[in-house]
């Protein structure tokens, strides 16, 4: 710990790593104090020199009595002088939260050159926030007034914090405790550093949206947006690029605390994000998503891929033939992996893989499968295992190892299962087929509630008669080989004569990433087999009984 003089100010200023490494200037919100970046801090410390402070009002700094000397200037005189002392000749890289991003900003579009990098956490420019709400009420559509109202009930404790005797006796019986547990945080906020914080909103708030200006900066600038926040929404921030033209944004999965929630995570985007603009090349690029698609060597697999492409996104494709996941990957300019999707092992180390060379993937599609068919009877243990291994075990597998990795990072990401119509549409041809893609619907259903608080998406996409590669692959039992070749043909022009093509399944499929759809039938039939599964059971049944005969 070290002082740091900022006018008739003395800061606290706590230091931790190498001086020689890049310095990190953590600035903390109300109504915390430095010790809220603890857990970041000490991550962080690692690779560089972390310095954290506690603002005026709070921890072991001065608390000045007037409420003038909260304006932001003076906050912002704060930030600098502890910069200079801290790092006179190299400039800092900022990570801020809550008001200690507030404030952070008027330093950061000062134009000085004394600030690196800029990682803002749930604290707007307040001068941005009066645009916002000026813009929108000046065209007071529903939607424009929704979300200024939405807001206005996220700040409803900013007027309460106007009342100097009431908002005072409410932190001294211990509304801290209440709002500790309301977020899960390990400890209550100090009363006063709550007290003497709410000072920041009586200087600041009034003032700046009577008083606003554009608030520019050429600095690089992360966004990170809590998914949960009950004091900041989502929209507040929509305008902020027209601002800040060189911006990052990134969500991650938590409340408005989610720095002392989830450090790691935090420390892992501030890093990431500093040793990019320090000059190391990153894996890829910021708010650019990484999509996976197994069985990626045709038919269905290789049009997702090719539609996620479109879409900007980095594909990686795998199959457990990598000639033709490369021939696929050759088409979009992906990466491309051989993967047996029933080996744990083998997609564990691809996993390790892709992580160290890409990053987690944002997007996992399940699609690598197999067709059986033929009666109940004729279907052997032996084909019983190899569909179950391919079709459920290679989606299980899928959906832990990469779901996983998705949770651990903290920004969610989305799971698509392809499963089938004939999940919900029961055959007396498709025993085998029917029952492992019914699994993959219901443990698609499953991993939705389940992922959900982790901020991961799960789809189940049911195509019925899609004119793919696998109509000639497919094994049919208890025939001999002549008549199985002529089953294949058979199948093979019913689907072409249908001629729905797996580029409108791949089209579905990324729209169900979009829109978070729980179950997406695609084709007619498969739209009207899901309503008859629901409302006419009876008439399904009745169905089942039409196959072909060995």
């Amino acid at each position: 710990m070290r002082t740091v003089k900022s006018g008739d100010v003395s800061l606290a200023v706590y230091e931790q790593g190498d001086p020689v490494n890049p310095t990190v200037l953590l600035v903390h919100g109300y109504p915390d104090n430095h010790t809220m970046w603890d857990g970041v801090a000490s991550r962080l410390a690692v690779k560089f020199h972390v310095v954290s402070y506690d603002v005026r009002g709070a921890g072991a700094s001065t608390r000045p009595r007037a409420t003038a000397d909260y304006q932001i200037p003076c906050l912002v005189e704060d930030l600098f002088a502890v910069a200079d002392a801290v790092s006179p000749a190299r400039p800092v890289h900022v990570l801020a939260h809550d008001w200690g991003s507030m404030q952070a900003w008027y330093a950061v579009t000062s134009g000085t050159s004394r600030i690196a990098s800029f990682t803002t956490i749930s604290g707007p420019c307040l001068d941005h926030v009066a645009f916002w709400m000026r813009r929108r009420l000046a065209r007071p559509t529903p939607r424009n007034v929704a979300q200024v109202v939405a807001q206005q009930l996220h700040s409803w404790y900013m007027l309460v914090f106007h009342t100097p005797v009431v908002s005072t006796l409410v932190w001294r019986l211990g509304f801290g405790k209440v709002l500790a547990r309301i977020e899960g945080l390990d400890r209550a906020p100090v009363v006063a550093d709550a007290v003497h914080g709410m000072k920041l909103y009586r200087a600041n708030i009034f003032q700046r949206m009577k008083s606003a200006t554009e608030q520019r900066t050429g600095i690089p600038v992360q966004m990170i947006m809590p998914t949960r926040d009950r004091f900041v929404s989502r929209h507040l921030l929509d305008d902020v690029p027209q601002w800040v033209p060189n911006l990052w944004r990134r969500k991650v999965i938590g409340g408005h605390w989610v720095p002392a929630k989830r450090p790691a995570v935090i420390a892992r985007m501030a890093e990431e994000f500093i040793t990019h603009v320090e000059g190391t090349p990153v894996r890829r690029a910021f708010g650019k998503r990484l999509v996976l698609v197994t069985g990626a060597g045709s038919g269905i697999g290789r049009e997702t891929s090719r539609a996620f492409a479109r879409e900007g996104d980095e594909v990686l494709v795998t199959d457990i033939d990598v000639v033709s996941a490369k021939e696929t990957a050759a088409m979009i300019g992906a990466t491309a992996y051989q993967l047996d999707v029933t080996d744990e092992s083998a997609m564990r180390q691809l996993a390790d893989t892709i992580v160290a060379e890409h990053g987690v993937p944002d997007v996992v599609v399940n699609n690598a499968g197999i067709a059986i068919a033929g009666p109940f009877l004729d279907t052997s243990t032996k084909d019983w295992q190899r569909i179950v291994d391919v079709n459920l075990i290679g989606v299980v597998n899928g959906c832990r190892v990469f779901g996983a990795l998705m949770a651990e990072t903290g920004e969610g990401g989305h799971i698509v299962n392809v499963a089938s119509a004939a999940a919900y549409l029961p055959s007396r041809a498709l025993p085998a087929y029917s029952a492992t893609k019914a699994a993959v619907l219901a443990l698609s259903g499953s991993l939705r509630a389940d992922f959900e608080s982790a901020g991961i998406g799960v789809s189940a996409i049911c195509p019925g008669l899609v004119h793919t590669p696998i109509t000639n692959a497919t094994t049919f039992v208890g025939v001999d080989s002549s008549t199985q070749d002529a089953l294949r043909q058979q199948s093979t022009r019913l689907y072409k004569r249908r001629g729905f093509p797996p580029s409108r399944v791949a089209t579905a499929i990324v729209a169900s990433v979009r829109s978070n759809k729980a179950v997406v039938p695609v084709t007619t039939e498969a739209k009207f087999g899901l309503f008859l599964s629901r409302f006419a059971p009876g008439i399904i049944r009745r169905l089942a009984r039409i196959g072909v005969d060995g």
